[in-house]
């Protein structure tokens, strides 16, 4: 079997999906630094966050061209219908509840136009990364749970999966004190456990990681599919 590729996740997206030109939706666009990468890239990008401080983040950033945020959840887009011809989830499908990660993918059906495509790409509970994150909050069930909804939103007839490509995406630290805050910006309660766990966080940290060019780097194993709606 051939080993993954070890690339950037946006780099795997721009390898087999048009960018130029598209109006993409980064459904959970944290704070922001995709919707202006894909900005750059020439798309007309909408950005959808929910957490308040990721929000302001995003907002508060050098612009890359006329990307914009607006408030919001994947279950309920503040978006009109058939109005974007991309939806990405860039590693989001798993924070939405399960209850309503359907419902997500129904959303993202509703605001693309006709053939439109889904991006979703999500970490797999595997890796370095994992064993660290995990210590903070194991996410092994609720990813389980996203890749099932994909699944389920084609076996409904939602979408029809054009491909699925698992590769390498190398995570990039600067510091410990960069992971922390990353993980602590998702929630408040995981903010509290960072802290509360800050020592043997910081110890497994420099454990796990690979250090070079100053930095700090993780191979965390993902997997991004790609849904087509269908065009009638």
């Amino acid at each position: 079997m051939t080993a993954p590729i070890r690339r950037k996740a946006l780099e795997v997206i721009a390898e087999h999906v048009a960018l130029a030109g598209q109006r993409i939706v980064d459904v959970g666009c944290g704070e922001g630094g995709q919707v202006r990468a894909l900005t750059q890239l020439g798309a007309q990008v909408v950005g959808v966050e929910c957490g308040a401080e990721m929000l302001a983040r995003a907002c508060a950033a050098v612009p890359a061209g006329d990307e914009r945020y607006v408030e919001g959840v994947g279950q309920a887009l503040p978006l009109p219908d058939a109005s974007a011809d991309r939806v990405v989830f860039m590693n989001s499908l798993h924070h939405v509840p399960p209850e309503h990660m359907a419902r997500a993918l129904k959303e993202a059906a509703r605001v693309l136009v006709p053939g439109g495509l889904a991006l979703v790409n999500e970490p797999i509970a595997d890796g370095r990364f994992y064993q660290l994150t995990r210590l903070v909050e194991d996410e092994e069930a609720v990813r389980a749970a996203a890749y099932a909804a994909v699944k389920g939103a084609c076996a409904k007839g939602l979408f029809a999966e054009r491909a699925e490509i698992v590769y390498l995406n190398p995570v990039r630290m600067d510091s410990y004190e960069a992971f922390a805050t990353r993980m602590g910006l998702i929630d408040g309660t995981r903010k509290a456990r960072v802290a509360a766990g800050e020592a043997d966080l910081r110890a497994r940290f420099h454990e796990l990681a690979e250090q070079r060019d100053g930095a700090f780097f993780f191979d965390q194993p993902a997997r991004l599919t790609i849904l087509v709606k269908p065009a009638t």
